[in-house]
């Protein structure tokens, strides 16, 4: 995982982008999925109730999409890229806030969410039966160790034990069968025998963690347009202590840190026509950029989805993807996970027949109840409103931005579904600069475990909403998957594949542009 991306052979003179440019759905949707049971899973939504738009709302819809061509002043709205849900705030707390068009009423589940995701579990037996439970293996005690303050994890120092870095665990189990066997390009795969789906680094007295993991970093120079240096750092990974011996035959693993939690509702609230629409997996433009949307499989409602969440698009709700965290993060038992050991395998019997906190009111360790405010909690945490939206500085980073290509995988904006019973994210106007489609971005970022339609090399679009106040919320805050950037720059560096040619014009800036475009970037 250590060598940057070889150059693409792709021109690298700059285009203006545009929507314009991509196609039309019908032929996005034949070249997602090759039969109609995959074309029906891409756009299924069962976790919403829209209303459909009207011929009016539609042309108003296309009007306010429209790719912006004046970078004289900001755009109508564009201080509130969370719509009518925006904060306005920019403290070490920002990420903390409620939306701000929160219905009232509510306003307990909220809060009660929040007490969730902060909440320390504690082992069994407790006599704190309400949190009881933890592991038996597990990575950490609460949401809030990998989330600190809601915001994004990060990667551990040189020889530092990991906080907030896990590691995914999957390998190759031939054919699909079921339903996801009509999924065009969808790569078959199960847990690693031994370890299962995640390696857990912690475990309860008594019992010991499954590995230790510990980072060590190579550093590259690249020399930037203007005599400036730019100093990477490349990851080694060593896995260390392995309490069953090493991992299975073809079992791959991918270190992910922990993603801010803000605006997920309204991501998951984006019509999945509009996401499918932005799908090029041919390149049939010819701009260079193929991306392709995730199609997974829903513990939830037992069925294939869109992928909107995690790193490589690998779940298709927040309830999805936060009971999972539960089981595999910190061994909590749910309605949707049930097993009382989280994501200890037949070959842990020791951690299987250990005590947990099942079978008491509670059912689950987290029961449905706990489980529908936090996800209630995850779904309306806002985003903050952007900064110096007018500045000079600002304003030409945005230009840059869009000259140099950036637009084609970080989408500036969506319209959100119109949705009777989701007030906070019905028909919002947002910007969180992503397609949440998946790119390829070259062997410099791989990491050899495929995830539903993913490869080793692809991931999905980070949104970049909030992104400058990273670090104001935990200054040890990492961008990229695995929190090896310290810095945007640094991020837009290791960029490869797809976005080879705009990390060379990046280079290639002026040093005043490039600071420009890291201005705007710090204004999001």
């Amino acid at each position: 995982m250590t060598a940057l991306a070889p150059k693409n052979t792709r021109s690298s003179t700059p285009r203006r982008w545009t929507r314009a440019n991509k196609p039309a759905l019908a032929l996005a949707l034949a070249l997602i999925a090759g039969a109609g049971s995959a074309q029906e899973a891409a756009l299924n939504e069962p976790h919403l109730t829209p209303l459909p738009r009207s011929a009016e709302e539609t042309a108003r819809i296309a009007a306010a999409l429209r790719p912006t061509t004046d970078f004289s002043a900001p755009e109508a709205f564009e201080a509130r890229p969370g719509g009518a849900a925006t904060v306005f705030r920019a403290d070490r707390d920002t990420f903390l806030q409620p939306s701000a068009n929160l219905d009232q009423t509510r306003g307990l589940d909220f809060r009660l969410g929040h007490g969730i995701f902060e909440k320390l579990w504690v082992s069994s037996p407790s006599s704190t039966k309400a949190s009881d439970g933890l592991g038996p293996l597990y990575n950490a005690r609460s949401c809030l160790s990998c989330h600190p303050r809601d915001g994004r994890g990060h990667a551990p120092a040189a020889g530092e034990q990991a906080l907030s870095l896990v590691l995914h665990v999957a390998r190759p189990t031939g054919a699909e069968a079921g339903a996801m066997a009509g999924i065009a390009g969808y790569h078959p795969t199960g847990p690693d025998p031994v370890y299962g789906r995640q390696m857990q680094n912690r475990a309860v007295v008594g019992l010991k963690p499954e590995y230790r993991l510990t980072v060590s970093y190579d550093e590259i120079e690249i020399p930037l347009e203007g005599g400036e240096i730019a100093r990477l750092r490349a990851p080694q990974y060593h896995l260390d202590d392995l309490a069953h011996g090493p991992l299975a035959t073809g079992s791959a693993v991918s270190p992910r840190v922990a993603p801010a939690m803000i605006g997920l509702g309204l991501l998951e609230a984006i019509p999945a026509e509009d996401i499918l629409a932005g799908a090029d997996p041919d390149d049939a433009n010819g701009d260079g950029v193929s991306g392709r949307a995730n199609i997974v499989w829903s513990t939830l409602y037992q069925r294939p989805m869109l992928g909107r969440f995690g790193l490589k698009a690998g779940q298709p709700t927040v309830e999805d993807q936060s009971a999972r965290a539960f089981s595999d993060d910190i061994g909590i038992s749910t309605p949707l996970y049930p097993a009382p050991w989280g994501d200890c395998t037949e070959a842990e019997p020791a951690c299987r027949t250990a005590p947990h906190g099942d079978g008491d009111a509670r059912v689950f360790e987290a029961d449905a109840k706990a489980l529908d405010v936090l996800v209630y909690y995850a779904r309306n945490l806002a985003v903050p409103a952007r900064r110096d939206v007018d500045d000079p500085r600002v304003l030409r980073g945005k230009q840059v931005f869009y000259d140099i290509g950036c637009p084609a995988c970080h989408r500036p904006k969506f319209v959100t579904h119109r949705l009777q019973d989701q007030p906070e994210q019905s028909f919002q106007l947002i910007w969180p600069y992503s397609d949440l489609l998946l790119h390829d971005m070259g062997p410099g970022l791989a990491d050899d475990l495929v995830e539903g339609r993913a490869s080793g090399a692809e991931w999905r679009t980070a949104p970049l909403w909030a992104i400058g106040l990273a670090r104001v919320v935990d200054p040890r805050a990492g961008y990229l998957h695995d929190g090896r950037a310290r810095s945007l720059l640094e991020a837009i560096l290791w960029h490869g594949g797809e976005a080879q040619p705009q990390r060379e014009r990046v280079i290639g800036l002026p040093p005043d542009d490039r600071a420009a475009l890291i201005r705007f970037l710090e204004s999001l």
